[in-house]
């Protein structure tokens, strides 16, 4: 009888063990996720920021609280963007956090005017302070490491795509790596087309971005290309519209009056001959394109279009250009445009 008592005993000993064995590997091995979801931890966040943004996403949260204490997370984590996978454990998800194992996020940039513009846009999809990154990408010694004359040539390098970067990224490598992307971008294609033109690479990229300005209709931009490319072979005064706006910082200007092309600057091309110290935007690959394959023809003038289609009258000879902008001058006086 004793012999039974201690064998049921031992019985309910094991299975109670195995109980508990099963329910910590229920914890430390089983689906800690309660969905997929992602994780953000900003450089500046604490450790009780990391515990109140985790504890509602996760199971089995005094199993994660004991793990991390035995490999020191609170003073070990590291920032960064963090996706949370359906059958991570609480041992992965500590890991993850300790080592730093951070997904990339997709930023886009495009529709850029300015550096400060940039740095704006870029500090609403990373772990970075707009005021930080307008640094680097106004420092002369960070242009110079990136093989530019000074910082406002520096941003002739920034191409408008989707990249994918740690969102800790810090200004000198987002610079860095723009670097090789625009190296990448100028193949030996681009550059054999480039040369064809006379223009170097800051001066094909501030053209298309006079280009980028002046339209969106891809089709029309190789037309208009030709047009700049033949002022600046005749030595006649690009007189581009854009960037007045932008010698003024005024990009809401609806209508060009006179005073405007008095503006003094360097990128006003009503006042100075040639092409701007640097482009007075970001241009769209399109534009670009369309400056190392300009048309080539005998336009020197053109003039939107009173239909208001986006689109534009070319002309040879300043009695055309003169007849055509009449035209438009007449439409936005009609439509009360000033």
């Amino acid at each position: 009888m004793r012999k039974k008592t201690l064998l049921y005993g031992f019985a309910a000993l094991f299975a109670a063990a195995a109980v508990a064995v099963g329910a910590a590997w229920v914890q430390f091995k089983g689906g800690a996720v309660k969905e997929e979801c992602e994780l953000f931890v900003s450089r500046r966040a604490s450790y009780g920021d990391v515990v109140d943004s985790l504890r509602p996403r996760i199971r089995h949260w005094a199993a994660f609280a004991g793990y991390a204490r035995r490999i020191d997370l609170e003073n070990t984590f590291k920032p960064g963007h963090y996706e949370l996978r359906e059958g991570m454990d609480v041992i992965e998800i500590a890991r993850m956090l300790k080592l730093g194992m951070q997904t990339p996020v997709r930023v886009t940039i495009n529709n850029v005017r300015t550096p400060s513009q940039l740095a704006q846009k870029l500090a609403r999809q990373l772990d970075a302070d707009s005021a930080m990154l307008l640094k680097a990408f106004t420092s002369e010694a960070v242009a110079r490491k990136a093989g530019f004359a000074d910082s406002a040539t520096l941003f002739s390098m920034f191409l408008p795509d989707t990249y994918e970067f740690y969102w800790t990224v810090t200004p000198e490598e987002l610079v860095d790596r723009m670097k090789r992307e625009y190296d990448r971008f100028w193949t030996p294609e681009r550059d054999a087309l480039r040369a064809r033109s006379g223009l170097s690479r800051l001066e094909a990229m501030t053209l298309a971005s006079i280009v980028w300005e002046e339209t969106r209709k891809v089709d029309e931009m190789p037309r208009i290309a030709g047009v700049y490319v033949n002022r600046l072979r005749r030595g006649i005064p690009l007189q581009a519209d854009p960037t007045v706006k932008y010698a003024m910082q005024d990009f809401g200007l609806r209508r060009i009056l006179y005073r405007h092309l008095k503006y003094p600057s360097p990128y006003n091309t009503y006042v100075n001959k040639g092409l701007p110290p640097a482009p007075i935007c970001m241009p769209g690959v399109a534009a670009i394109d369309a400056v190392l394959r300009f048309e080539q023809h005998d336009y020197i003038f053109f003039c939107a279009r009173p239909t208001f289609d986006g689109y534009h009258n070319f002309a040879r000879t300043l009695a055309e250009h003169n007849a055509n902008a009449r035209a438009y001058a007449a439409e936005l006086n009609r439509r009360k445009i000033k």
